[in-house]
């Protein structure tokens, strides 16, 4: 059996990307990404809550989004969730989840007379 590890996310920007480079000269970009779910409960009052999820992009991409996104940018991603296992300064086990981009779209909103249209502005790295 063959295994799948895909998220796909579409929210916005919680902050602007932190980029380095590596030892190695590579560029990682790391952000967040905000998104936003709605519920009712069993009494009628609506519920909203907003979810913000780690993400790290490399090279190339992690240059793009370096140059072109920013806090409040609306963004479709993909990639696959990593996992993290290390001991903090205390020497805890801590754990933490990434998600490493594979690729994004830009999501901009227009004005068409009164209403707002969506468009996807795709961005592919080399």
């Amino acid at each position: 059996m063959r295994s799948v590890n895909k998220v796909i996310l579409v929210g916005h920007l919680a902050a602007d990307p932190e980029i380095r480079q590596t030892a190695t000269g590579h560029t990682v970009a790391n952000f967040k990404v905000a998104t936003n779910r709605d519920w009712k409960s069993a009494d009628g009052e609506l519920h909203e809550a907003t979810d913000y999820h780690r993400v790290i992009a490399w090279r190339k991409l992690g240059e793009i989004c370096g140059e072109h996104l920013k806090k409040g940018t609306g963004i479709y991603m993909e990639g696959r969730l990593m996992n993290n296992q290390y001991k903090d300064k205390n020497g805890v086990d801590r754990f933490s989840t990434e998600i490493v981009m594979d690729m994004f779209n830009f999501l901009t909103s227009k004005k068409v007379g009164k209403t707002e249209d969506i468009q996807l502005v795709e961005v592919e790295a080399a």
